[in-house]
């Protein structure tokens, strides 16, 4: 095999809880993670030696600044490839919009060339080399829903959401992540997701529990300092929408529809306010089986 055709696929968080701070800096989370249709098409191809990156995205950096070039360098480097790889990212998910965009990039790479150069890594394998590249990448190569906690890389498979539409929309800002827990105050916070709640109603898939048991502990920060990310989750519960919340750390805000033509009328409304709108569903490998 000399070259592949990847789908990398974006993620919605229906919870985040932020439960504390470490000793080395980063945040204890605990959180429900699953993957939608939306997605990058990845195309690898082998080649002698190197590393070399191209995207339709012209801002999109192509060296090692590039998660998924990082991805690519970690695997020649931690298992002696002899060989290069060219990558070619097709973005559809936006990006710095919490959607895990450029991980799920970066987890195709990994799983890629796990295949082309026959690898045979297991699933936990490839994982590993994930978590030293970012935190979403473990989740994005094991993929469909997830509980993660840790800082992200403790992850238990999960019944996915299989029913219903999703509508996605990012506004023309970008937040960092370290802006998002910049201004958490985590004595504050008087909402917290009711996980054990929201996991019940996956696993029976109802559609009604899991939409009232939406939650995410960054937004009332997020809402304080960028109002438009507020807005759109009250256009998305006016046009209709079951439970609506933003994704990560933001900007993307996203509403759950139970009914196609309501999901098809909101996407259309918002989309003249907001070009980076979608309709999509939420993804289930065992639900979908198109061979990825």
């Amino acid at each position: 095999m000399d070259e592949l055709k990847l789908k990398a696929r974006a993620k919605i968080n229906l919870s985040l809880d932020v439960l504390n701070k470490r000793d080395d800096g980063y945040h204890n989370v605990r959180m429900v993670m699953q993957q939608i249709t939306l997605y990058d098409e990845i195309y690898l191809k082998k080649t002698d030696k190197g590393i070399s990156l191209t995207s339709n995205c012209s801002f999109l950096p192509t060296d090692i600044s590039n998660i998924a070039y990082k991805a690519a360098h970690d695997m020649v480097e931690k298992y002696n490839i002899d060989g290069g790889v060219y990558i070619n990212i097709e973005k559809n998910i936006p990006i710095a919009a919490g959607l895990a965009g450029g991980s799920s990039d970066a987890a195709e790479v990994i799983k890629g060339m796990n295949r082309l150069y026959d690898l045979n890594l297991s699933l936990e394998e490839m994982m590993e080399v994930g978590v030293m590249i970012g935190a979403d990448v473990p989740f994005c190569i094991l993929g469909d829903g997830a509980l993660a906690e840790g800082i992200g890389e403790k992850l238990t498979a999960i019944n996915g959401l299989k029913s219903g539409w999703i509508v996605l929309s990012k506004p023309n800002i970008c937040v960092s992540t370290a802006d998002a827990y910049g201004g958490l105050n985590l004595d504050e916070i008087k909402d917290r997701p009711r996980t054990e709640d929201l996991l019940y109603a996956l696993e029976r898939d109802n559609i009604y529990e899991v939409a009232n048991n939406l939650c995410n502990t960054f937004e009332p920060g997020i809402f304080s300092k960028y109002p438009i990310v507020r807005t759109i989750k009250e256009k998305m519960l006016e046009y209709g929408a079951m439970g609506s919340l933003m994704s990560g750390s933001g900007p993307s805000v996203y509403g759950i529809f139970k009914d196609y033509n309501k999901a098809r009328s909101a996407y259309e409304k918002l989309k003249l306010l907001y070009n980076q709108t979608f309709l999509v569903r939420t993804y289930n490998g065992r639900q979908f089986n198109d061979g990825i």
